[in-house]
């Protein structure tokens, strides 16, 4: 199990959503709860979020989260 490489996979998938749904970094952080810094370290996969901050981010993006999690 490669947890790094997961990260980079999540945000990765993160920001493609994201980008479907025009949004920018600022509104999903914002509507997620977290700051505009945090938001982009998770995008980059640099951060391991919370159950709390993906329940979040799901919310913000308006998806389920197996439309965001890798497994």
């Amino acid at each position: 199990m490669d947890i790094k490489k997961d990260l980079v996979e999540f945000g990765k998938k993160l920001k493609e959503i994201r980008v479907k749904r025009d949004m920018t970094q600022a509104e999903v952080a914002t509507k997620a709860g977290i700051t505009i810094n945090y938001y982009a370290r998770i995008e980059r996969g640099e951060e391991n979020p919370s159950f709390e901050v993906i329940k979040g981010l799901t919310y913000a993006l308006k998806i389920r989260s197996s439309e965001l999690l890798p497994f």
